[in-house]
């Protein structure tokens, strides 16, 4: 498999800086697969965050209630409030949480899913679902995702 043209954007919605760590080491570890490889906090992004044509990843932890992250807020609500078609936008979901919250689990990136594909967006795969608690480290886990998520992104249509 060759690098691609259009870039990967890894945007990320994080409390604690574990989904930020994820995004890095995704860009550090699957540039022999795409390239570019851009990581964006979600801090004061729009619904124009999904302008580019490129292939977006939404790493988002939850907070709170099963809400996204503080950083991510802006994003989220103008998804909703600044409706529109994004049928050229193809994704995949980096959604963390911890499954002792059952009720929320993985609930921001969900959430971000969810919302995505109101508005046509195309997801690819599903959406890996990463569990604070069972043991399994999140950056070595969402690297693995993210390189076996890219081979079928990057097949052709």
């Amino acid at each position: 498999m060759t690098a691609a043209s259009s870039p990967l954007i890894t945007l990320v919605g994080t409390v604690t800086s574990t989904a930020e760590n994820v995004a890095r080491a995704i860009e550090m570890d699957c540039a022999d697969l795409i390239h570019p490889i851009e990581v964006q906090r979600m801090d004061g992004l729009d619904i124009r965050a999904f302008d580019r044509d490129a292939l977006y990843v939404i790493c988002s932890s939850t907070h709170g209630a099963g809400d996204v992250p503080e950083n991510a807020q802006a994003l989220y609500q103008s998804l909703d409030s600044e409706p529109r078609y994004l049928g050229h936008v193809r994704y995949g979901v980096i959604a963390l949480g911890d499954s002792s919250y059952t009720q929320t689990f993985c609930n921001g990136g969900l959430r971000f899913d969810e919302r995505l594909a109101d508005l046509g967006a195309v997801r690819i795969g599903d959406v890996f679902r990463h569990d604070a608690s069972d043991g399994t480290e999140a950056v070595a886990a969402g690297v693995a995702w993210c390189r076996d998520w890219l081979a079928q992104a990057l097949q052709p249509s």
